[in-house]
């Protein structure tokens, strides 16, 4: 989708955009398609050459209105992949950083993620994975099944706890020297 006036139209050939509505427009149509961060928006703008003034004037304004809200972006975030996808706090936190969230509001919101419901998200990962890892031994299993989790964000000792525990209900003895 074009971020401003088409250029065969007459609005395009105006030579004197106001900045401040061309701003308006692109983070418009920018958080219509889905929820931004801040940083993200400021970005945006500024890639596409919006004066530094206006760009921080029409994301202030926003952020009055509750159109742009970090914190809210944030909770959101961290429950969503979460839920959707297993993330784990380590992974949510670099997710949320990488979208400009500064690192307070990331550890308030990943701060409320429960760490059972942390380890149960971990048990119902390895469960889900445990099957198509039967043909392997066991050293195999356990380090495909740790390394799904690390990927996902998880520490390495809750990780191999999870995959022990649930490898030796299955019977299987893990070896200790595993961490």
């Amino acid at each position: 989708m074009p971020d401003g006036p088409d250029p065969d139209t007459p609005a395009g050939a105006t030579p004197h955009a106001n900045p401040e509505s061309v701003a308006r427009g692109v983070v418009l149509r920018l958080l219509t398609m889905s929820p931004k961060t801040r940083a993200q928006l400021s970005e945006a703008l500024r890639k596409r050459d919006v004066p530094d003034e206006a760009a921080e004037k029409v994301l202030d304004r926003f952020s009055e209105l509750g159109l742009i809200n970090d914190e809210a972006f944030a909770e959101a975030w961290v429950d969503s992949r979460h839920h959707g996808r297993g993330l784990a706090k380590r992974a949510l936190a670099a997710e949320l950083r990488h979208r400009g969230v500064d690192s307070e509001t990331v550890n308030e919101a990943v701060e409320r993620l429960d760490p059972d419901q942390e380890l149960e998200t971990a048990r119902r990962l390895v469960e889900r994975k445990l099957r198509s890892t039967r043909s392997l031994d066991s050293k195999a299993r356990t380090r495909r099944l740790a390394g799904m989790l690390a990927r996902k964000g998880y520490a390495p000792g809750l990780a191999f706890r999870v995959v022990r525990e649930a490898l030796e209900q299955e019977g299987i003895e893990v070896e200790e020297d595993y961490p």
